[in-house]
């Protein structure tokens, strides 16, 4: 094989991170090389929203974000580029036309989706004179050769500086593999034990499959006692267990106790209701039990939950004690009967990765190997539905190409 010709920054992954560091590295002044396993990258962005590539969200909050590292580096991290700059990149310097979806807090591309966006970083790197090596797959890093990047069948790759932007293990069909996660501990890096997040949540009841299809609101609950975390929002039964945005919102807390070794209670509250509303309801129902559940929620979970509680046939009004307090359990603090997630195949974010304490939250070089830094979700910061983990990608991505550029000219 013909040898590579070396460059300043070589960045490792071409998802949003890796394009976002690989065009701000070249602004910098940096001769870029990027490295990416597929034909062409960013394909991720076409996955991104079925395909509608929901970009941005309308506003943040670093507290929305889940690490293990210290919630003041990860805001200190958001904050070096405020959401409004952001947007002002991906309009002006990409050319992309945004639109806001004020319901929902989302922004996507006006017309295009994934693939424009993905069509617009091509187009910028090119302008940039940012050379892509695709369909080769980085196999580890030599900090201490001057061949630092390690290459499937080639003879490496020389440069300056590297950036690790190869993402966590979900969507593997793209080629995020983990590699980020293995190169890290590699080098010296304690990663934080990755875990599927933004994931559905699997069901351990046969009888659950019959409501598949199944949308209401709810006020979702995950753990005990002062460890407790809940959100509302949409909840969707599903054929296989239980998804919508507030699941895939809270699974992360779940899956990572999961991962751990232990398995975290799920709590339903049905239309975000408290006892003292269901009671008000039942105090001045007439007729059955069943006809009063029925105006108010979807008539196949009535019937499941009815049946559950073996309060087929009963009246409304009025409910034994025993009743009464079964009744509410099940209408507030609804125990989901699941045993698992989706996995990474059906997680749209990793949690998990390198710890920000570890890199240099200015230019996110890393503070054991001074030639590599990481961005992205190689990170250990995960962020909700909504766009938030392709800003996380955008800010962070930046970060790393700047700061590779500088270390280079000093």
């Amino acid at each position: 094989m013909k040898k590579r010709k070396g460059c300043d920054v070589l960045v490792i992954g071409g998802g949003p991170a890796g394009l976002t560091a690989a065009l701000h590295a070249a602004k910098a002044g940096a001769d870029v090389c990027l490295v990416d396993s597929r034909p062409v990258p960013g394909e991720k962005l076409l996955l991104s929203g079925g395909g509608r590539c929901n970009v941005l969200p309308l506003s943040v909050d670093a507290g929305v974000y889940a690490t293990s590292s210290s919630p003041h580096t990860l805001r200190k991290i958001l904050q070096s580029w405020p959401l409004g700059e952001v947007r002002g990149f991906l309009e002006d310097t990409l050319g992309l036309r945004l639109v806001e979806q004020k319901r929902t807090g989302k922004v996507f591309p006006a017309s295009g989706g994934g693939e424009e966006v993905r069509d617009r970083f091509l187009a910028a790197l090119r302008r940039s004179k940012v050379r892509l090596l695709t369909r080769t797959r980085a196999m580890g890093i030599l900090p201490n050769e001057r061949r630092r990047v390690v290459v499937e069948g080639g003879p490496g790759i020389v440069a300056d500086q590297v950036i690790v932007a190869t993402g966590g293990l979900s969507y593997p069909r793209t080629g995020s593999d983990g590699f980020g996660f293995r190169v890290a501990e590699t080098l010296g890096h304690h990663v934080v034990p990755p875990y599927p997040a933004l994931v559905s949540l699997r069901n351990g009841r046969f009888e659950h499959t019959a409501l598949a299809g199944i949308s209401v609101p709810v006020r979702l609950e995950v753990g005990e006692g002062r460890a407790k975390r809940a959100a509302v929002g949409d909840f969707l039964f599903t054929h296989r267990g239980y998804s919508g945005p507030v699941v895939l919102n809270m699974a992360y807390y779940a899956t990572r106790a999961l991962a751990a070794g232990e398995h975290l209670p799920v709590r339903v509250a049905w239309l975000d209701r408290s006892e003292s509303d269901w009671l008000e309801l039942l105090a001045g129902a007439k007729g059955t039990l069943r006809g009063m559940l029925k105006k108010e929620l979807p008539d196949r979970l009535v019937d499941r939950l009815l049946e559950e509680l073996e309060l087929w046939e009963s009246a409304a009004s009025p409910l034994r004690r025993e009743d009464r307090a079964r009744l509410l359990r099940a209408l507030v603090a609804y125990e989901l009967p699941w045993v698992d997630c989706g996995g990474y195949r059906e997680a749209e974010a990793t949690g998990g990765g390198v710890p920000l304490g570890e890199v240099d939250p200015k230019t996110l070089r890393s503070h054991i190997v001074p030639c590599v830094h990481f961005c992205g979700e190689v990170l250990d910061a995960v962020g909700p539905i909504g766009g938030y983990n392709f800003l996380w990608a955008f800010v962070t991505g930046r970060l790393a190409g700047e700061g590779a550029a500088l270390v280079r000219k000093s």
